[in-house]
């Protein structure tokens, strides 16, 4: 066994979502990219506010800040395009953030027993402990997203 396979360190992306942050590890993040516009639908999921298209997908805009935080997000810098593995698929999600992100290495923690849902594990850094999230109990899950014809686009 290599002294990688021994180690807990991890490769994350850390983000901000108003006041907090968080972490996902750095291979579910596909990129970030700057707000663009976003085609919104009438009646549906409520967890999605839209979808943006991205590299000739359409990618849902899932807003989990007030989930995570209990305040929407008010102002967007980026979207974190995070993949996501459902089944045997690989789908993408666009999370608004609304600081900057940074790639670290930290030593990863697993996620207890008594941890919220949302949590994967935690690091620290910088003296401040930040949640690793868990997308799948984050976001809503692949069969809940849309694939109707884009409607008029909204700034």
């Amino acid at each position: 066994m290599s002294w990688m396979e021994q180690s807990d360190t991890r490769s994350c992306v850390l983000l901000r979502l108003g006041e907090r942050r968080f972490a996902l590890t750095a291979d579910q993040v596909a990129e970030l990219a700057a707000p663009s516009r976003i085609f919104r639908f009438a009646h549906r999921t409520p967890e999605i506010e839209g979808v943006i298209l991205r590299r000739g997908r359409v990618v849902p805009v899932c807003d989990v800040a007030e989930q995570l935080t209990g305040k929407r997000l008010t102002q967007r810098r980026f979207y974190l395009i995070a993949a996501r593995r459902h089944e045997n698929t690989l789908d993408w999600i666009a999370l608004p953030v609304t600081g900057e992100c940074e790639l670290i290495h930290a030593d990863l923690t697993p996620a207890g027993r008594t941890d919220a849902p949302h949590v994967a594990g935690w690091i620290s850094h910088n003296g401040e402990v930040i949640e690793v999230l868990n997308l799948k109990a984050v976001t809503p899950s692949a069969s809940a997203e849309t694939t109707a014809p884009l409607p008029e686009a909204q700034a």
